[in-house]
C-alpha cells in the first residue's frame, strides 16, 4: 500500500510517494504548468517513475491545490450565489458586503434580509418569516448556483439556519449547493457571512478540482486510489467535503508544509520556513499542527472569520530578483522569474540576477553551472545575503510569542539562498527530502473534525458541556473520512466572554484521526 501526496504550488506541482510506513519513497519537483493538470499529470509520471512502484498499489491519493485562493483573487470562475440573512430588523443597519472591493459583489446575483435570527444568549428575537425566504428560493431559481445563509448569533443555535437550508433544498433542489454559516465562520456576524459567501461562490471551482484530479489518476491508471484534498488546519477531508467547503482548502499550502516540516523533522514545537520560488511563508508547529491566527483574515480583499494558520507571507524566494541600487544598497525581490527560473537565471544560462545564484556564487548551493556566476561581485552577493538574512530574522521575530530561541525548520525547494545560522534561532534544520515538504505534509496528513460553540456553564457544568465538545468533535472527523478507533482529542479551548451574562465560555475542540 503507498499513497500519493500532490502539492501544486506557483512555481512547482511536487510529488511524493510514501510507503505504508510513512518512509518516503520517491520525490520529484516538476515545474507548475498553465494548465495545472497537466503538471499534475507529469509529476504523477515523474514520481511514478523514479519509485518503480506499480499503478495499481497507490490505495491513497492527496492533493493540495491553490485554485480556490487563485479564484477569489482573480475574480474567475465563482459561481452565482443568492444570499439570505436571518435577523431583520436587528441587523439591516450594515448591509451585506458593505465592505467588498466593487469587482467581486456581483458575484451575489440577489440577497435578502428576513426576520428571525437570536439574541446572543440563544433567546430568539422574533419570529422566523419562513414565507419570505420560499418567496426568495422561487425568485433565485435558475439564477443562481448556489446559496449562502447566514444568521445572527447561529454560532450559538443554528436551528434556523438549518431549516432554512431544508427548505432551500426543497424549493430548488436538491443539487443546490448550500452553506450555512454556522458551518464555516466563527464569532461575528459579517466576517462570518462573507466567508459564506465565499464559500458558495466556489462550489463550482471545487467540482472541477476534485473531478479533474480523479480525471487525472484515472487517465494515468491510479483506479484503486481513495482520494484525499488538504484542508487549511493541516489535516484531509473527502472529496464530497471538499464540494461542501471549497473554502478549507485557502492557505493549505503553507499547512502541508508546516505538517510536512513536523514529520521530518520530528519537532513538534517549532517555526517553520517555507521558501518557495517567489514568497517565503513562516508557520508555526503547535503540538505538531499549524497555529491558528486569532484576527479575522482578508482573502482577496474580502474580510472573513472562518480558520485560518497563522501565517507570515514575504516577498522572498529562489527565483527573487537582486538589484543595487545607486547607493551600493542591495534588494531582493519582490518581484521574481517564478517558475521560469531554468531559463532566466543566470545560473542556468538566463541573464536576471537572483537569490539562486548569489547562493551558488557563495557556495551555499549546487545549482545549474556555478561558472555561470564567477563573474558577480562577491561583495555584492554578500551585501544580498544579509539582505536575505535581515528579512528572514524580522519575520521569524514577528512570529515569536517570547524573546526566547526557538527551533527554526527549514524546508521548500528555495531553502538553499538561506544562511544557516538566524538570530533567534536555537537551531536550524532543514531535513532531508525538506524541498518536498508540502506534498509529504499531505500524504501524510490526518482527517480531523472540530466543534465550535458558545455555552453556558450556569445552564450546562463545564465538563458536561467539554464531554460533548469532545464527542461532536470526534464524530466530525469520522464524518470527514477518520478511522473512529483512531481519533483522539488533539485541541480544546474555552475562553470566558466578558461581555456576556453569566457564565458564557467559547468552547471550541478538535480531533483527529487517521484515514479510513
Amino acid at each position: 500500500m503507498y499513497k500519493l501526496g500532490i502539492d501544486v504550488g506557483g512555481t512547482n506541482t511536487d510529488a511524493v510517494i510514501i510507503d505504508e510506513s510513512l518512509n518516503v519513497v520517491a520525490d520529484i519537483k516538476h515545474p507548475t504548468t498553465d494548465d495545472v493538470y497537466d503538471g499534475i499529470i507529469a509529476a504523477i509520471r515523474e514520481v511514478l517513475a523514479a519509485s518503480g512502484v506499480e499503478r495499481s498499489e497507490i490505495t491513497q491519493a492527496m492533493l493540495g491545490t491553490t485554485q480556490c485562493t487563485n479564484a477569489i483573487v482573480e475574480r474567475k470562475h465563482l459561481a452565482r450565489v443568492g444570499l439570505v440573512r436571518i435577523g431583520a430588523p436587528a441587523t439591516t443597519g450594515i448591509p451585506p458586503m458593505v465592505d467588498w472591493p466593487e469587482d467581486i459583489q456581483g458575484v451575489v446575483a440577489g440577497s435578502v434580509m428576513i426576520r428571525g435570527g437570536y439574541e446572543y444568549d440563544g433567546r430568539e428575537l422574533t419570529a422566523l418569516d419562513r414565507e419570505a425566504a420560499r418567496e426568495f428560493f422561487e425568485r433565485m431559481k435558475g439564477k443562481v448556483q448556489s446559496i449562502a445563509i447566514s444568521c445572527v448569533f447561529s454560532t450559538v443555535r443554528a436551528d434556523e439556519e438549518l431549516e432554512l437550508a431544508a427548505l432551500c433544498r426543497e424549493v430548488m433542489g436538491e443539487d443546490i449547493h448550500v452553506s450555512v454559516s454556522s458551518e464555516i465562520g466563527s464569532m461575528g456576524l459579517i466576517e462570518r457571512e462573507n466567508a459564506t459567501i465565499l464559500n458558495a461562490a466556489l462550489c463550482g471551482v471545487s467540482r472541477r478540482f476534485t473531478d479533474g484530479f480523479a480525471k487525472s489518476l484515472a487517465d494515468e491508471g491510479i483506479t484503486n486510489a481513495e482520494i484525499y484534498l488538504s484542508q487549511n488546519d493541516g489535516t484531509l477531508m473527502t472529496m464530497e467535503h471538499a464540494r461542501r467547503y471549497p473554502i478549507l482548502t485557502i492557505a493549505c499550502g503553507p499547512t502541508n508544509s508546516i505538517r510536512g516540516a513536523s514529520y521530518l523533522s520530528r519537532l513538534t514545537d517549532a517555526i517553520v520556513i517555507d521558501v518557495g520560488g517567489t514568497t517565503t511563508d513562516f508557520g508555526v508547529i503547535q503540538h505538531g499542527f499549524p497555529r491558528e491566527s486569532s484576527v479575522a483574515v482578508t482573502i482577496g480583499g474580502v474580510r472573513t472569520n472562518f480558520r485560518m494558520p497563522d501565517i507570515i507571507s514575504i516577498g522572498l524566494g529562489g527565483g527573487s530578483i537582486v538589484r543595487e541600487l545607486p547607493d551600493g544598497t542591495v534588494t531582493v525581490g519582490p518581484d521574481s522569474v517564478g517558475y521560469e527560473i531554468t531559463k532566466k537565471a543566470l545560473c542556468f544560462g538566463g541573464g536576471t540576477l537572483t537569490a539562486t545564484d548569489i547562493a551558488v556564487r557563495l557556495g551555499m548551493a549546487e545549482v545549474g553551472d556555478a561558472s555561470l556566476v564567477a563573474g558577480v561581485d562577491e561583495g555584492l552577493a554578500r551585501r544580498a545575503l544579509e539582505t536575505i538574512r535581515t528579512m528572514v530574522e524580522d519575520s521569524i521575530d514577528a512570529m515569536k510569542i517570547s524573546n526566547a530561541d526557538v527551533d527554526v525548520v527549514l524546508v521548500g525547494g528555495g531553502a538553499i539562498i538561506l544562511p544557516g545560522e538566524l538570530k533567534g534561532a536555537s537551531r536550524v534544520c532543514a531535513p532531508e527530502h525538506s524541498g518536498c515538504a508540502n506534498a509529504i505534509g499531505s500524504a501524510i496528513s490526518k482527517v480531523s473534525g472540530r466543534y465550535e460553540q458558545l455555552v453556558d456553564y450556569n445552564a450546562v457544568p463545564r465538563e458536561k458541556a467539554l464531554e460533548e465538545a469532545r464527542a461532536e468533535a470526534a464524530r466530525l472527523a469520522v464524518e470527514a473520512g477518520a478511522l473512529p478507533e483512531t481519533v483522539e482529542i488533539i485541541e480544546v479551548e474555552d475562553v470566558p466572554l466578558a461581555y456576556h451574562p453569566g457564565n458564557t465560555c467559547r468552547v471550541r475542540v478538535k480531533a483527529a484521526g487517521d484515514l479510513a
